[in-house]
């Protein structure tokens, strides 16, 4: 099993993670952070890096109900999505939250997470 879904998209950095916001509100996720590795590696550790971004995606009701079922789920949130500029074009890939659940023993958050997989799923496809 693969632990992320991914896509390659047409256009630059910006154009790219701005549809991919907007593909993550379409499927009901905001984005609660934005990390520019490139930049932060520049600044903590002067290293060289490609466009990398992860931006945090959250669904607050979907959230809401993992953190019920499971506490400490929190470790694993937000959702991840990166957005990184490769040799040949722009990739945007999300976590696959299926395949990151797995080390937790209950049913009920595994039922959860395959809707969430599903959602971001589906905004992913709306970029490709």
């Amino acid at each position: 099993m693969t632990y992320y879904i991914a896509t390659r998209v047409d256009g630059g950095m910006a154009d790219a993670i701005a549809r991919t916001e907007e593909a993550l509100q379409a499927e009901g996720f905001g984005v609660i952070t934005r990390i520019d590795i490139a930049e932060t590696l520049k600044k903590k550790i002067g290293a060289d890096f490609r466009p990398y971004v992860i931006l945090g995606a959250c669904n607050p009701n979907l959230a809401h109900q993992a953190l019920l079922l499971e506490d400490k789920v929190g470790t694993m949130l937000p959702c991840n999505v990166i957005v990184q500029q490769l040799d040949d074009g722009v990739e945007v890939a999300a976590i696959d939250p299926v395949a990151s659940m797995q080390a937790i023993d209950n049913p009920d958050l595994h039922k959860a997470a395959e809707e969430v997989r599903g959602m971001l799923a589906a905004a992913i496809a709306r970029l490709g």
